[in-house]
């Protein structure tokens, strides 16, 4: 049987809330937006790639986001050492790059528990806690600037997977 990405539940974020719910729920809606650009589709599907030269794929952002929350909200905003899941330093872009032989199954459960994760690791932390870039320790960021961060990514990568949706099945939404 072949695998298909299932339907996930999106809500709408608050309208009227304090900031941390605020960024959390906009965060939590663009991280379901992701999923439901890729619901429905083949495994087939959801390797098929933008046009050459890109590697971009719907499948490839899913890896490519399950690197960013690990990134951000574990390796660097609570220093925990941490590999990277796709890439390597030989190759930066294994999350694109590498879909060809890679389980969409997997790598959607890897999503799912990198983003559960990450919610873990900073529930406890204010917006306020300050952290060095892990590779640039000159650069200073606060945790507030990493939920914006983790907003204006995905909500740049969701308009990739409009794109390659739209490629792929003719499907648009919002």
């Amino acid at each position: 049987m072949n695998w298909t990405a299932p339907d996930p539940t999106r809500t709408q974020a608050p309208l009227i809330a304090d900031e941390r719910p605020m960024l959390q729920g906009w965060l939590d809606f663009h991280r379901a937006t992701l999923l439901m650009k890729c619901a429905g589709l083949t495994e087939k599907q959801l390797k098929q790639r933008s046009v050459e030269p890109s590697t971009l794929s719907l499948h490839g952002l899913v890896r490519h986001m399950s690197e960013v929350e690990r990134g951000w909200f574990r390796r660097a905003a609570t220093a925990t050492d941490l590999a990277y899941l796709y890439c390597t330093e030989d190759n930066p872009d294994g999350d694109f790059d590498d879909t060809e032989q890679a389980d969409p199954a997997t790598d959607f459960a890897t999503y799912r528990r990198q983003i559960e994760l990450a919610d873990a690791a900073v529930v406890d932390l204010p917006l306020e806690h300050t952290f060095p870039h892990p590779f640039r320790p000159e650069l200073v960021y606060n945790l507030r600037w990493v939920y914006v961060h983790m907003i204006e990514e995905y909500a740049r990568h969701n308009g990739h997977a409009d794109l390659l949706r739209e490629r792929i099945d003719g499907a648009t939404g919002d």
